[in-house]
């Protein structure tokens, strides 16, 4: 799969540095973006069956749990073209306030 865009995912670890949890999530984004990137997904099944814990939101919308749901992964996918794009990253409590099948990037 062809992540778009990683910048987003170093961005968002650069904005935590000082605190307790950059070191955690800036490797667990890495794992994700390293796991993801060699993925080879035709549908939500096949991303299940390697993060049984993704919430599938409509045919292309998935959200993942990062560093033990402390944060959430919003990404919209197309199989076919066998692209992620990145539309929301954040705390868990910011994500209870947003809209996960419309949320946008910069939102």
């Amino acid at each position: 799969m062809r992540i778009i865009a990683r910048k987003t995912l170093r961005d968002f670890a650069d904005s935590l540095q000082g605190s307790k949890d950059h070191k955690a999530v800036k490797a667990a984004l890495d794992a994700w973006f390293h796991e993801v990137q060699r993925a080879d997904w035709n549908g939500p099944a096949d991303v299940v069956r390697h993060y049984a814990n993704a919430s599938i939101v409509g045919s292309d919308r998935i959200v993942f749990n990062i560093k033990g749901n402390s944060y959430r992964l919003v990404v919209d996918t197309d199989y076919w073209r066998q692209i992620v794009f990145i539309k929301w990253l954040g705390k868990n409590a910011a994500y209870d306030k947003i809209d996960v099948k419309t949320v946008k990037y910069g939102d």
